[in-house]
């Protein structure tokens, strides 16, 4: 087994190799951390996923633009690649499904990739529609799957407004369906002013919010259910 030391220096070789977008050096961090016997967990989501978030950073300050973007996303997916056939799936104590998507006229899905991954690992059902997803699909999906949970996102100013259109439809179909929405230019404020019952600012928050909302949707059957009982 490797020492906590070694550990450390694998998951920031693979942030480096993320940041610099270097998918060599990716992959050989990712088959370093197998053959040490590191948990792969740990290997995507406190090395290549803390990468990611910089990444995310350096975009928004504008040191970084959509090629640099792009780049360190395959960075990430080669060392992913290697990876994930070795993840560990968490039980996390709730299980739901979601339906989650890019909304339409937006084809990015890093973001969105990393958070489907938290939801794979924490086991939930995931019904990816992919990127660029016209806005009345989600709506489809989420009564043909009758997802507990749907999550929105968008990297552009432009295609965001889409959000609402969704959000006011889903709610018009079904009240109790709880709506996240993610990305660059999406904030607190907004989720709030259009009546999204979640907002994530990066994967792992998407995660532990998912959880909560889907926990207090569970909560809420089981009391309907149980008065009906009565």
């Amino acid at each position: 087994m490797a020492t906590e030391e070694r550990k450390k220096e694998l998951l920031e070789k693979l942030k480096q190799a993320v940041i610099e977008y270097d998918e060599d050096t990716a992959k050989e961090g990712a088959q370093e951390v197998l053959d040490e016997g590191i948990n792969a967990n740990d290997a995507i989501f406190d090395g290549l996923v803390v990468g990611m978030q910089e990444v995310g950073k350096l975009f928004e300050a504008q040191e970084y633009f959509v090629p640099e973007l792009l780049m360190c996303a395959d960075a990430l997916y080669a060392g992913l690649d290697i990876l994930k056939p070795h993840v560990e799936q968490l039980d996390l104590g709730v299980k739901g499904s979601v339906v989650i998507g890019t909304v339409e006229g937006d084809v990015h899905d890093i973001g969105k990739n990393i958070v489907k991954m938290m939801f794979d690992v924490a086991g939930f059902e995931v019904y990816d529609l992919g990127r660029d997803v016209p806005l009345d699909q989600f709506v489809e999906e989420q009564i043909k799957t009758d997802s507990e949970l749907v999550c929105l996102s968008a990297m552009m100013t432009t295609t965001m407004v889409g959000m609402q259109k969704v959000i006011d439809n889903l709610k018009a179909k079904n009240p109790n369906v709880k709506i996240m929405i993610g990305g660059a230019p999406v904030s607190k404020d907004i989720a709030e002013k259009w009546g999204a019952d979640g907002y994530a600012d990066d994967a792992t928050n998407a995660l532990s919010d998912a959880i909560k909302m889907i926990g207090s949707l569970k909560e809420m059957k089981d009391d309907a259910e149980g008065k009906n009982k009565e």
